[in-house]
């Protein structure tokens, strides 16, 4: 088994009696049975429905303070914990940014040889394996613990982009991207059972028309990795954009419709001037089951 700390991820805390019911009403994903040691994906949309900041969500047992810690994008948590201290509003709440002293380490290729108390499986994929909230300084201990080898976090990126999921800030930018273009549908990250939450509407509306037109696809390269944010050419029509890389493999954020086009006409696919495939050609003609969290 591997681990590494994550270090462009933060945890952001919210506790009170009114926290369940709170984050409830704004987050894509269902909580109503959140529980110590079992983890959510989701996110925080704007009013259109765009992705403000995605996440992984836990609950704290008692003899951590309870309470939900959010693993986050760093850069994102201070934004994420004011921005939710704004919705708070009389709400029974206390939101902090916990970040300088939690931190987020993944674990994968194995099972862990025991849980910690704030660890959880990765529910977008169980390819990702585990998450476990620590601070920094306690990471060589908990990986002895799990009985797995620390390692540089460029290793989980690389599994990551292998995984096929996509982070934002490289494979898509937040406050410009729908959770179907980032495959939140497909990774457990929206519930559309649940009841309403910011954004809700035009998130249920691009499910029930199948209006989702930009899907974040796996790629491979036949070369040299492009440029992040390189445009992607089916001839001379762009047809998406490169997101991160990791050797032969990547990630791209592509226009299905056209992208199929290009592959029926028997059309390459180059970035940057350099030839690429895409690794499951059939994902753009016809959508695979999606899962519902």
């Amino acid at each position: 088994m591997k681990a590494a700390f994550l270090p462009d991820r933060g945890v952001v805390k919210v506790a009170g009696d009114d926290a369940r019911n709170f984050l409830n009403g704004l987050i894509t994903t269902d909580i109503a049975e959140l529980r110590p040691g079992l983890g959510k994906f989701g996110a925080l949309l704007t009013p259109q429905g765009k992705i403000i900041a995605d996440f992984l969500i836990t609950e704290a047992p008692a003899g951590h303070g309870g309470g939900f810690l959010i693993d986050a994008p760093r850069a994102l948590a201070k934004g994420l914990a004011d921005k939710l201290g704004f919705y708070k509003l009389r709400a029974k709440v206390t939101v902090e940014n916990l970040s300088d002293s939690m931190g987020v380490l993944a674990a994968w290729d194995g099972e862990p040889a025991t849980t910690p108390d704030l660890g959880f499986a990765d529910p977008r994929n169980p390819a990702l394996g585990w998450r476990i909230l620590v601070p920094e300084e306690q990471t060589q201990a908990v990986a002895e613990l799990i009985g797995a080898d620390l390692v540089d976090s460029s290793a989980y990126e690389a599994h990551r982009i292998a995984t096929g999921v996509p982070r934002g800030g490289l494979d898509f930018m937040y406050g410009d991207a729908f959770p179907h273009e980032t495959n939140m549908d497909r990774l457990n990250g929206v519930d559309f059972d649940k009841g309403c939450y910011v954004g809700q509407e035009v998130v249920s509306r691009m499910q029930h028309r199948g209006t989702a037109r930009t899907r974040t696809v796996k790629i491979i390269l036949d070369g040299p990795s492009p440029e992040a944010g390189a445009a992607i050419l089916a001839g001379d029509k762009q047809v998406g954009t490169i997101g991160s890389t990791a050797g032969e493999k990547g990630l791209a954020l592509v226009r299905i419709d056209r992208v199929a086009d290009a592959l029926d006409a028997s059309q390459p696919l180059t970035a940057g001037g350099l030839p690429l495939r895409l690794a499951e050609p059939d994902v753009v003609r016809t959508p695979p089951k999606q899962n519902i969290a």
